[in-house]
Parts: structure tokens; C-alpha cells; sequence
């Protein structure tokens, strides 16, 4: 792994250094004690002068990341193997039948160790297979009494367990550097949208409204700048209607489109994330309260939005300062075969499983208020 890249195991990777020097002292150890009992103790020191020489490369390469690759852990266990095997050119087979595979198993699961981190639980596993073969080979018998011969369990435990650890580990490097990505891409949208908010579009609402409150030939103008201000509002906000989290979407930044020098929305600090489906249903319901609004209030009226997070369901309130709808108005349109009201918000709310509350009347203004249950 390139120097410039930070290996989220290399915890794992030093803890099993320290492994494997106890693991070589507890083999040095064994070997002592065995010397007397070995048919050629002094082939039995040669090898295990090739297992100390072996076990320092080891640490060396895996402490300095060159030898975190598969053709180095693969090596480890092809020596480790065959260094189980020797146990026939330096011990009886009587001697292997009784006793633990030379150079000691405790010492050969640090192959299983070094496959599990690299290359994950599955391969580790598989690894702490062939030590167990190999350790079948080196006694000429299987034995399948897991009260006295627990290599099996313990070869397998170790390659899972260390080998989900790799695995949780990396995955959770992975969501952190994304997280940290998306941070700083939030951080400098936010920054850039306080660029153009506190330039272009102030000067944009600023002759919208000056341009409205002289009339005249510059009313067109300010139709023109007002239209600009709330493409540019979208613009600045639409990246932040992106979903999150695999299929969540922020309901606030789905509105935060709508604000414009008429329309003011209000949202919670934190995101409120509901399913993409729902949240951009949400979304249009909303969005055509708004449209109603704008067709409807008057002239000079405003609406404002605002989103609440109450835990177990989420509201969007759309209230607006206009003329209000009249007794008897909706029923008529609907009467007349105009459905706008029904199908787009009230149809839409129903679909969703949440509902549409209307509060109106002459000269009152307009407000609806959009509940959904978090599923």
C-alpha cells in the first residue's frame, strides 16, 4: 500500500507483531524442552533458526507495509507449512502422534493471522484450513476429538474473527473518508452560497422589489430580476436536495429551492431526512401550495414555509398573507372538474399515508398544513 495512503488495519497489523514474538518465545520454549526427545535435535535448531529469521522479516515487512500484499502473506503461510511438515525428518512418528505439530501451532497461526487481515474472513478461514491439513499431514491421522485436538476450532475462530475485524475496520475508513468529503463539499457550497446570497441575489430581490413598487415600464424588469434571483436561489440550493445516507433525502433542502424574495422558507439546523420517494412527494405537495399561492394570494403577498421535525412524524407548514379562499370555493371547483387541490395535495397526502389540513377564509390568508409519519 502506497505511503501516501493510510491503512485503516495497521492497528491489527502491529497487534499481531506482538503475537507473533510471543508466539516465537512460547516455540522457544517448546523447543528446549523437546530437544532431548527429537531424533535430530540439530536439524531441529536449523529450522527453527530459519523460523526466528523468517518471523523478523515478517515483522519488519508487515510493520513497514511493504509486505501487506498477497504474494508476501501467501509466502508466510507456504513456509509456515512447510515447516509443520519437517516434522518428520526431525521426530518420530510416534512423537508427532503425541505431541503438537513442530514448530508449535500457536506459532503457525500467525499465517492464518496475516491472510485473515489482508485479504479478509473468508480467506483467513480458509487459511486456518491448510494449517490444520498440514498439521493432519505432519501426525499421519485425523483427529476429529475437539476436547483434545482443538486446532480446527481455534485456526477457524481466528481467521473469522480477525479477519471481520479487517474488514469492519476498512469499511469504516471508507464511510469516515466519505463523510469528510461530503463536509467539506457542504462546507464550501455553504460558503459559496454565502458569497452569492450576500451579492447577486440581494441586488436581484433588492430591484425585483424596487422595480414592483415604481411600476410602470421597469415592472417588467422587475419580473425579469425576480425570475433570476429565484433561478439563481435554486441553483445555489439544489445540490443540497442530493440524497444522504443510501435512499434519504433532505426534506429541507428540497424546499430551501423555493425561497425567493416572496417566498421565505424555515427549516431545522439539522437535516430532516425521510425516504427519496416520500420526501420529493412531500416535496410537491408543497410545491403546488406554493404555485396556489402565487396564482391566487395576490399581488403582493407572501408565503412563508416551514419545516418541523417532530421525531415520529414531519410537517411542512405553507402559509401565506393573501385574499384566502372563500366558503364553498373548493367544493365548486371540484364540482367544475378541477382537481388541482385535490389530487395534487390532498390525493398526494392521502397516498403517502399522511394528510392535508386547509386553514382559510376572506381576507385571512392561507395555510396548509402537510403531516407525514416516519415509516
Amino acid at each position: 500500500m502506497p505511503a501516501s495512503t493510510p491503512d485503516p488495519v495497521t492497528p491489527l497489523w502491529r497487534a499481531a507483531q506482538v503475537f507473533r514474538l510471543l508466539s516465537c518465545l512460547y516455540a522457544l520454549g517448546f523447543q528446549i524442552a523437546i530437544t532431548h526427545d527429537l531424533d535430530r535435535p540439530a536439524i531441529g535448531w536449523l529450522l527453527f533458526a530459519v523460523l526466528v529469521g523468517w518471523s523478523i522479516a515478517c515483522a519488519i515487512a508487515y510493520l513497514n507495509g511493504f509486505g501487506r500484499r498477497p504474494a508476501w502473506v501467501l509466502a508466510e503461510l507456504a513456509i509456515v507449512v512447510a515447516l509443520m511438515l519437517s516434522t518428520e525428518f526431525v521426530a518420530s512418528d510416534q512423537w508427532a502422534l503425541n505431541n503438537q505439530s513442530w514448530p508449535t501451532t500457536l506459532w503457525a497461526t500467525n499465517a492464518t493471522i496475516s491472510v485473515a487481515i489482508l485479504l479478509g474472513p473468508i480467506y483467513g478461514m480458509l487459511s486456518g484450513v491448510v494449517i490444520v491439513a498440514a498439521s493432519t499431514l505432519a501426525k499421519g491421522v485425523l483427529n476429529y476429538d475437539l476436547g483434545r485436538n482443538a486446532t480446527v476450532v481455534i485456526e477457524l475462530a481466528v481467521g473469522l474473527g480477525v479477519g471481520m475485524a479487517a474488514q469492519t475496520a476498512r469499511r469504516a475508513h471508507t464511510d469516515l473518508e466519505r463523510a469528510a468529503r461530503l463536509a467539506a463539499r457542504t462546507e464550501e457550497r455553504e460558503r459559496l452560497s454565502r458569497q452569492v446570497h450576500d451579492g447577486a441575489i440581494q441586488v436581484l430581490a433588492l430591484v425585483s422589489r424596487r422595480g414592483r413598487e415604481i411600476g410602470g415600464e421597469t415592472a417588467q424588469l422587475a419580473e425579469l430580476a425576480g425570475e433570476q434571483e429565484r433561478a439563481l436561489r435554486r441553483l445555489v440550493s439544489s445540490a443540497d436536495a442530493e440524497p444522504r445516507n443510501g435512499e434519504l433525502t433532505d426534506i429541507g433542502a428540497l424546499l430551501r429551492q423555493r425561497a425567493s424574495d416572496r417566498v421565505s422558507v424555515s427549516v431545522p439546523a439539522d437535516p430532516v431526512l425521510l425516504e427519496a420517494t416520500v420526501a420529493e412527494e412531500l416535496a410537491a405537495a408543497a410545491g403546488n401550495a406554493l404555485d396556489n399561492a402565487a396564482a391566487h394570494a395576490g399581488p403582493d403577498a407572501r408565503a412563508y414555509v416551514l419545516v418541523e421535525d417532530l421525531g415520529d412524524t414531519v410537517t411542512v407548514s405553507i402559509r401565506d398573507d393573501g385574499v384566502g379562499i372563500s366558503d364553498g370555493r373548493l367544493s365548486a371547483a371540484v364540482g367544475e372538474g378541477r382537481f388541482g387541490i385535490a389530487k395534487s395535495i390532498v390525493g398526494r397526502m392521502d397516498w403517502l399515508g399522511g394528510s392535508a389540513k386547509l386553514n382559510t377564509g376572506p381576507g385571512c390568508g392561507t395555510e396548509w398544513e402537510l403531516t407525514i409519519p416516519r415509516r
